[in-house]
């Protein structure tokens, strides 16, 4: 009989099972993929540490949780600095001073707000009905045509004059050349990938993987006092309240006889006749000097049942369906519900330990 049985072997199974073992209980960790490190999990391919569900940078302002990951792994110092590319025109994200000097040739923050200003006047939108409306309200109607827009109906599979104002309710505006993506404290990317970051927390652990909880779940609760659940809260109550939705992302990963195909880790393309959303040459992660390269081309599609879930939809329906359900999930005495999926919220990395290190601090 063991303490803990830990379904998931992501951050947030990985790093309560940790915990969890230093505070002297036995563990167990199952998870139904192949391998462990969830939706964070890197493979190597040509030495190249591949993010195979998706470009991962971690990057926080808890020092605490740095502290935490910096046990695991060393991180380098990658800043995420995505390029927009638009019908080959290259611009900086967020946008900042490099941006606007390229849009429009302005040289100082004050002509780069005035040239904002004179395009947000000059569309005359008062009250932000829709996305649309609500992002030239901010960043005036070229910024918008060239790098919000085509990008943005990609994303979502819907125009933006269809889409909620509040998804940008603010867009990152700089008015000074700083090209990093993220304004948090701490950023990196642990050398040797993330698969090895999450086999540092789970050292000395019992794993058992390509193991399906739900489908054997009687058998798998009476191995252990208390069971931590990192799947969809949905699929653990059987769907009975419906389900809940997901959007998703679909990766096209090739490894290219070249040593480099676009100088960057990450570009976004934004206009809407290129079919994928962005670029990831991962070998920029870790700044590799390998012979070949491997791309992966992202597209976002639509979510069905079956499907990867990788972003909850935090929408009116989807936030009440979730209520009902965590009423369920506190009934469930032996049960902890977390991780992104199993509280059904979208979580940075940092937010996932954090959570799971918080749960650990009350639990053990």
């Amino acid at each position: 009989m063991y303490d803990y049985l830990v379904v998931g072997a992501g951050l947030y199974g990985a790093v309560f099972a940790h915990e969890a073992k230093k505070h002297g209980k036995s563990v167990l960790v199952i998870d139904k993929r192949p391998n462990i490190a969830g939706n964070v999990y890197t493979e190597d391919v040509e030495k190249i540490h591949v993010h195979k569900y998706g470009a991962h940078i971690f990057h926080t302002n808890n020092r605490k949780v740095w502290e935490y990951v910096n046990q695991f792994a060393e991180f380098n110092r990658f800043t995420n600095s995505p390029v927009a590319n638009y019908h080959g025109e290259l611009y900086s994200l967020p946008f900042n001073m490099y941006t606007f000097n390229k849009m429009w040739g302005v040289v100082t923050p004050e002509e780069a707000a005035a040239k904002i200003e004179e395009q947000k006047k000059a569309a005359g939108i008062t009250e932000p009905k829709n996305l649309e409306e609500q992002a030239i309200s901010l960043i005036g109607t070229d910024i918008y045509e060239k790098l919000v827009k085509g990008y943005t109906e990609k994303q979502w599979g819907r125009p933006c004059s269809e889409l909620p104002a509040f998804i940008i309710k603010r867009l990152p505006v700089r008015f000074t050349f700083d090209n990093n993506y993220f304004n948090a404290l701490y950023q990196g990317i642990p050398m040797g990938g993330y698969t090895k970051m999450v086999a540092g927390m789970l050292d000395g652990i019992e794993v058992k993987l390509g193991v399906d909880y739900l489908e054997n779940k009687a058998e798998y609760d009476a191995m252990a006092e208390k069971v931590v659940y990192t799947g969809a809260i949905d699929a653990y109550f059987d769907f009975c309240l419906g389900t809940l939705e997901y959007r998703s992302v679909r990766f096209e990963t090739e490894v290219l006889d070249k040593p480099n195909f676009q100088g960057n880790a990450a570009v976004n393309y934004t206009d809407a006749e290129t079919p994928w959303t962005r670029i990831i040459e991962h070998k920029w992660f870790e700044f590799g000097t390998q012979p070949k390269t491997v791309i992966s081309r992202e597209y976002s599609s639509e979510w069905k049942p079956g499907d990867e879930p990788y972003y909850p939809v935090n929408d009116e329906k989807n936030g009440a369906m979730y209520e009902e359900y965590r009423k369920l999930a506190e009934k469930e005495n032996k049960v902890i519900f977390g991780g992104r999926l199993g509280e059904y919220k979208y979580y940075d990395m940092d937010k996932v330990i954090e959570s799971a290190l918080n749960m650990a601090e009350k639990e053990l």
